[in-house]
């Protein structure tokens, strides 16, 4: 009896109020939850760490969730059991996700079946954890929203964590011209690795220099911004005329003089994977399979952490040096 009760528990990651990482409490007691119809149930091997979701559990975003709550949406593994009218998928199909139900960091999730992807066999499930946000993002930036087209140039700023490198991976599909920054001799290795054409250390002093020496009097005509509070101002100067600032990352408030839109009519975009539209999510999801089956599409996994170290996975996505791929917790 004792094993029968047991068994319908799992390890799972639980945020009660809202504050600092050290809210996140992994507890070994909680329900495995069913899914519903038109839902499926995954055995999580690996999830994706996003940003986002540290500005969620802090309480300063503007999307709170009711507590108690588990956090994560970017899982990869394989379907335990299936709901009512889930023709898609059945149990033991290897999957991904861009969005879970139940939260994502635990050993099983609940997600709608709409939400679920089936894992191409090329990649690997920490892989898998690193596709959804990082690369649905990328492209709805690039493409979606910032018309990105063959032969034009692209600097992605932050281009080493796990938006950056899918952003760079994309664009030089596309046929862009891909400059890229990073803060680690590493990072920019990595970038130059997955797609970029040169990558910049954005720790220098005199990086900005540098690029506006690369681009000479043409500018840049997209930036995929990461840390806009930290940047924007700047990436005003590097704009070409109409060029746009694909607002991906900010953490708080920047001053920009706005007549240095005025002057190149440039654009200042914001990006939100929340507000896509269903069709706009299937054509990201088309997008990605093409990249997979054609093999430039390779997620490039960073820094792995048990659930047991959430915390610390929470703190360093935040605070570490420099990124150099998606952050996972397995």
């Amino acid at each position: 009896v004792a094993m029968a009760a047991t068994r319908n528990v799992m390890r799972a990651v639980r945020v009660f109020e809202f504050g600092g990482p050290e809210v996140l409490k992994l507890q070994s007691d909680v329900l495995i939850p069913s899914p519903k119809e038109n839902q499926v149930l995954i055995k999580v091997y690996a999830c994706g760490v996003n940003p986002v979701e540290t500005y969620i559990r802090s309480g300063t975003y503007a999307r709170k969730p009711a507590l108690p709550y588990t956090p994560g949406t970017d899982v990869a593994g394989v379907i335990e059991s299936i709901g009512e009218h889930v023709t898609a998928f059945k149990k033991g199909d290897r999957v991904f996700t861009t969005d879970t139900i139940s939260g994502g960091y635990a050993e099983y999730a609940v997600a709608a079946a709409n939400r679920v992807f089936p894992l191409s066999d090329k990649l690997d499930f920490k892989q898998g954890a690193a596709i959804a946000i990082p690369y649905f993002t990328a492209y709805r930036a690039l493409i979606q929203k910032g018309h990105a087209k063959a032969g034009e140039t692209v600097l992605v700023h932050g281009a080493s964590g796990g938006v950056g490198l899918a952003a760079c991976q994309i664009a030089r599909a596309c046929g862009l011209k891909v400059l890229g920054t990073a803060g680690t001799e590493e990072g920019m290795n990595t970038v130059l690795r997955n797609g970029a054409h040169q990558a910049f250390n954005h720790r220098e002093a005199n990086y900005i220099d540098k690029i506006k020496e690369h681009t000479g009097m043409e500018g840049v005509d997209i930036i995929i911004e990461m840390l806009s509070n930290i940047n924007l101002a700047t990436d005003l100067q590097l704009l070409s005329c109409a060029g746009k600032v694909m607002v991906v990352g900010c953490r708080g408030p920047i001053e920009i003089n706005p007549r240095d839109t005025m002057s190149k009519e440039s654009s200042i975009i914001g990006v939100s994977l929340f507000l896509a539209t269903e069709e706009e999510r299937r054509e990201c999801s088309r997008a990605v399979f093409d990249g997979i089956e054609a093999g430039w599409l390779r997620p490039t996994v960073g820094s792995e952490y048990p659930l047991e170290k959430v915390s610390k996975a929470h703190e360093d996505i935040i605070h570490c040096s420099g990124a150099r791929g998606k952050m996972v917790l397995l």
